[in-house]
């Protein structure tokens, strides 16, 4: 989760967040370097005291300004495309968790292992234990297996909300009575908030997404149990 003062992204828990990570250094590099080079001209200009009063036309000098940055935003394009497509792939296989918007709590259901859904809601401040964090606690994480493709599907009991857990790389809406669509693959094991971020009314800012990851083996058992 990101904490107070960061200023990069949050740590990737899965491969599409790394790619995320890639992508954002190395528009970061094309970002500095046209800032460092547009700051140096500014300041030599500023102590220049050479004129041209007879200048009336650089052809060859503009020629040289439109290709160059031309070329840097196709620069910036193609990682940005191939990244694009990335995020739009579908698993064939894995865990499938169908995660429901609702003024204001989300609902999660597993179809393949149960019909019924878990409804989530924010833990009160009143509630909250040593080490829980405010605003962001759920009484009931969805749990998914970290090493298999999990798709997630979204959607709206009501109004337009959205689904967003960034160190996962999934961020989509959940639109009533339509169903969209985020493949990712969560790396490790451990804890992961996200929250709405869609105005979806009053409460808007108490409706945290808590997903927790544990392995394969310790899902299939909390499976059996709830299913029992």
């Amino acid at each position: 989760m990101s904490y107070w003062g960061q200023l990069n992204l949050m740590d990737s828990a899965s491969p599409l967040q790394g790619e995320l990570f890639l992508f954002h250094d190395h528009a970061m590099v094309l970002l500095i370097a046209i800032f460092s080079f547009v700051a140096t001209l500014g300041v030599k200009l500023m102590f220049n005291y050479f004129t041209c009063r007879n200048l009336l036309e650089a052809q060859q000098l503009e020629t040289i300004w439109t290709i160059i940055p031309a070329l840097l935003l196709v620069w910036l394009a193609l990682p940005s495309l191939r990244l694009l497509y990335l995020l739009d792939e579908q698993a064939n296989s894995g865990i499938l968790l169908k995660a429901t918007g609702h003024q204001w709590y989300w609902s999660y259901e597993v179809p393949s292992v149960s019909a019924e859904s878990t409804d989530s809601y924010m833990v009160p401040d009143s509630d909250l234990e040593a080490g829980d964090y405010r605003l962001l606690e759920a009484d009931n994480r969805a749990v998914v297996p970290f090493g298999l493709d999990t798709t997630i599907i979204s959607t709206s009991a009501d109004v337009l909300h959205a689904f967003a857990m960034p160190s996962a790389g999934v961020k989509m809406d959940a639109v009533p009575g339509r169903l969209n669509s985020m493949s990712t693959l969560f790396n490790r094991p451990g804890v992961f908030y996200g929250q709405c971020s869609e105005i979806c009314g009053a409460n808007h800012s108490f409706m945290p997404i808590v997903i927790e990851s544990i392995n394969l083996h310790d899902f299939v058992s909390t499976m059996e149990v709830e299913e029992n």
